[in-house]
């Protein structure tokens, strides 16, 4: 796996490369190899992921064929807001620049 560092900027690299990890499931499969798996065990988790990926495949062919709701969008958080303490710069300050 590979990521580009731009700007000598790491900590961005680092998210990103975090981000590629959890997508590929290094960490689940990290977790999975920390103790020994049973067979039956490693059958039955196999399993419960088999349904789960297919109610998830169902609920979405469901919401695209209109027989149940979507879920509630969200409306979109306020760009460039004021943090918490801070006032709105004012028109007449940006004028004077």
């Amino acid at each position: 796996m590979q990521v580009l560092v731009r700007d000598n900027n790491v900590d961005q690299a680092l998210r990103v490369l975090k981000k590629k990890m959890q997508r590929e499931g290094v960490f689940r499969e990290m977790k999975a190899r920390r103790a020994y798996e049973k067979p039956s065990e490693r059958r039955n988790r196999e399993e419960a992921e088999a349904v789960r990926r297919a109610r998830k495949a169902a609920r979405k062919q469901a919401i695209r064929d209109g027989l149940i709701a979507g879920p509630k969008k969200k409306p979109a958080p306020a760009r460039h807001a004021p943090r918490p303490g801070q006032s709105a710069p004012s028109a007449s300050t940006d004028a004077a620049k």
